[in-house]
């Protein structure tokens, strides 16, 4: 196991670098390193050759010695230049932030498509980084443009540089292909008429938990309800692959539930650009719900670094619903209406339902059916309540109704089938021929 030496700075912008540096140990940990020490500095602006200061720069050489770390993690993203000069001084291996997370990401993706897009953010990552990486080669000048007149280094840089945009432009059009498959997955799951709501949030709020336990409860086909499980685990972005899954809870609307890739703070760009396609279920879905562990005392920054996501998603004007996770795991006096109870009394006061979402334990299966009410309740204005009068020659109509409606009574008279029913806006227009009663 690689042990690292972590640096963050506090350049006073707001910004509470210390959370910051401790979610950049839990990423080291997530990536199978063993964090040795952590060193920090204050400043008022970034140094444009190090990023630390050069006193600071020869502190971290000493200590990374004295730990025997084999790599030093700086908690920001360094700009080439920072890398080539940092390696020279401090004579080990520099990560910044960013190939930390795609780091991680590259060992987590399972699916085509999320391999494809991980290493399309990496390439992209890497093509301005290649300057200095050759330094032991020599370089020499040229008056043409012609590789014949440059130095090995140079001749070396611009190979590399040759291959990583012939694998790029290979990869973006795979990605198209494969994108081009989700859009038509996606057009036909559109076609059947059923709600969409997709789970979004920051890593490790518990969405694949929740997934798991909608699953467990609502499954559609409970015989193959553990095949169609996720991964879910204690650790950041244990799933990358965006899952869908059918739900369909007695006496109400089935629905899809998508499950997403989290968000962290200082996502690298390149890795939000590169999961666009499948983001898409974020932009589409009717409903979001936005799953947030509201056991971290930072889950007020983390709702704020979501909601910053979705906005450059464009998904920000989607409905959407607050799942306050892990609620349990709080004091009473921190949930809403719940102060004076006693803590051992916790569990038996949940869930809490508020103005702004619902306080509960996906864990636990505590509030599940609460919120089903909430996503039926927000999803209730594209639905009308009616009774259709359906003939026994479009026996397809009633299939479909029970399928995608919500079904109260049924009665078979002499007409036909009588459905006393709560339907989509669009499916109450195209049987608008067999309504016999408006509710």
């Amino acid at each position: 196991m690689e042990r690292v030496l972590l640096v963050g700075v506090n350049l006073n912008d707001g910004e509470d670098y210390l959370a910051s540096l401790e979610e950049l140990s839990a990423l080291a940990e997530a990536c199978d390193m063993e964090v040795a020490a952590t060193v920090e500095q204050t400043l008022e602006q970034v140094h444009k050759a190090f990023y630390i200061g050069t006193g600071k720069v020869e502190e971290v050489k000493e200590l990374a010695t004295e730990c025997d770390a084999d790599v030093i993690i700086f908690d920001n993203s360094l700009s080439p230049m920072q890398i080539r000069n940092l390696q020279e001084k401090l004579e080990k291996p520099i990560l910044d932030r960013s190939t930390l997370i795609l780091d991680i990401f590259a060992r987590r993706a399972r699916s085509r498509e999320a391999k494809l897009q991980v290493e399309v953010a990496r390439l992209q990552y890497m093509l301005p980084r290649l300057v200095g990486l050759h330094a032991a080669l020599s370089r020499q000048g040229g008056a043409s443009g012609s590789m014949s007149n440059r130095g090995a280094g140079e001749k070396k840089l611009e190979l590399d540089r040759r291959v990583l945009e012939k694998r790029l432009s290979q990869l973006r059009r795979e990605l198209k292909e494969v994108g081009q498959e989700r859009e038509t997955q996606r057009k036909q799951r559109m076609k059947t008429g059923m709600p969409r709501v997709a789970l979004v949030g920051y890593t490790n709020a518990g969405k694949s938990t929740l997934l798991n336990a909608m699953l467990d409860l609502y499954g559609a086909d409970e015989v193959d309800v553990m095949e169609k499980k996720v991964l879910e685990k204690d650790m950041l972005f244990a799933t990358l692959d965006t899952t869908v899954r059918k739900i369909a809870p007695t006496d109400h609307h089935a629905f899809l539930l998508s499950d997403t890739v989290g968000f962290i703070h200082k996502l690298p760009h390149n890795l939000v650009e590169a999961f666009q396609s499948t983001l898409e279920e974020a932009r589409e879905a009717d409903i979001l719900l936005q799953v947030i562990d509201y056991s971290d005392e930072h889950y007020r920054e983390q709702i704020a670094v979501t909601n910053q996501t979705l906005q450059k998603l464009g998904a920000d004007g989607v409905p959407m619903l607050y799942v306050y996770n892990k609620a349990d795991l709080v004091r009473p006096e921190e949930l809403p209406g719940l102060a004076g109870i006693e803590p051992d009394q916790l569990l038996n006061s949940l869930p809490v339902v508020s103005q702004d979402g619902i306080y509960m334990s996906a864990k636990k299966q505590i509030g599940m059916e609460e919120l089903i009410e909430l996503i039926e309740k927000k999803l209730s204005g594209d639905y009308r309540e009616c009774v259709m009068l359906i003939p026994y020659t479009d026996g397809r109509a009633v299939s479909y109704l029970n399928e995608h409606g919500v079904v109260h009574d049924t009665q078979y008279l002499e007409e036909g089938v009588q459905l006393r029913l709560q339907c989509r806006r669009e499916d109450y227009q195209y049987y608008q021929k067999y309504i016999w009663q408006e509710s």
